[in-house]
């Protein structure tokens, strides 16, 4: 497996972040492109592709995520047309992959699920004719729901951006458990850790560390929050390999959208991942 970082994370504007990736000895980056960089020029699209090639490093993936999903189906047709755009740039910046949020998938069959599907499989064919993947992020769902959800669709373009962190936070489940459905469709990850605020939500977790992270962050009313690497609920003793169990064998990663030293904390989350990397052979 190879270690990524968002370039977004660092928060020192592109080349910055693309240059203090490569200096923690990354291998790629994942950019957000839902903003400017929709309007980039070639020539704007080839600089960028230069600063992260002439820096020794590839696009993991590209983040087209607007933060709308696609549960609106007034707002859809827009929606669908940028999310085509990201995945022209995508192609454009040698990168097969565009990933975001779609909003919360049901179990049961809902009007919801109905909107959310139409617009995936628009999507989802797009992809298939560029020969690139549209990857669904984890978390709003179980990987059993999301499962069973993505096997109504036609498209095989659409595949899955695996967040452990974001199951751990919003949904307790364990991201090893996850990924004995949703395994076989996971083309990206984040590497991003988190915790349940309050009461674990895995038996045993209930910890002082916990305590301390809920008067330090102290934010009302929302139920979890994220953590650096190797400080939260996520084991990756035991998701890394299962991650590798499932056939995954592509990039980690690293997320950070949090806390007041990012770099200080993507820099332990390289060394951490690196550890681990060697630890279960996955290089």
């Amino acid at each position: 497996m190879k270690i990524g970082a968002m370039v977004e994370s660092f928060k020192l504007g592109f080349r910055g972040g693309v240059e203090k990736a490569a200096s923690l000895g990354v291998a790629g980056v994942q950019k957000f492109a839902t903003g400017k960089e929709l309007l980039w020029t070639d020539a704007e699209i080839r600089e960028a592709l230069d600063i992260v090639k002439s820096s020794g490093l590839v696009f993991s993936a590209i983040c087209g995520d607007f933060g709308y999903g696609f549960h609106d189906p007034a707002r859809n047709p827009e929606m669908i047309e940028k999310s085509k755009r990201v995945m022209e740039l995508a192609k454009k910046l040698e990168c097969d992959i565009v990933t975001t949020h779609v909003h919360r998938m049901t179990e049961e069959e809902s009007e919801s699920n109905q909107i959310i599907r139409a617009a995936l499989e628009q999507l989802g064919s797009f992809a298939e004719s560029m020969d690139a993947v549209y990857a669904l992020e984890t978390g709003p769902e179980t990987g059993r729901v999301m499962d069973g959800f993505l096997s109504t669709l036609s498209t095989r373009g659409i595949r899955v951006n695996f967040d452990p962190a974001n199951l751990v936070m919003c949904m307790g489940e364990r991201p090893e458990e996850a990924l004995k459905y949703v395994g076989k469709r996971v083309i990206h990850t984040h590497a991003k850790d988190g915790i349940r605020r309050g009461v674990g939500p895995f038996p045993g977790t209930d910890t002082p560390e916990r305590a301390a992270h809920n008067t330090v962050f102290g934010v009302k009313n929302v139920p979890f929050v994220e953590v650096p690497l190797g400080q939260g609920d996520v084991n990756f003793d035991t998701y890394l390999p299962a991650l590798a169990a499932a056939g995954y064998d592509g990039f980690l990663t690293i997320e950070r959208e949090c806390g007041a030293t990012p770099e200080a904390d993507i820099a332990m989350a390289v060394s951490f991942l690196k550890e681990k990397v060697a630890k279960f052979g996955l290089n």
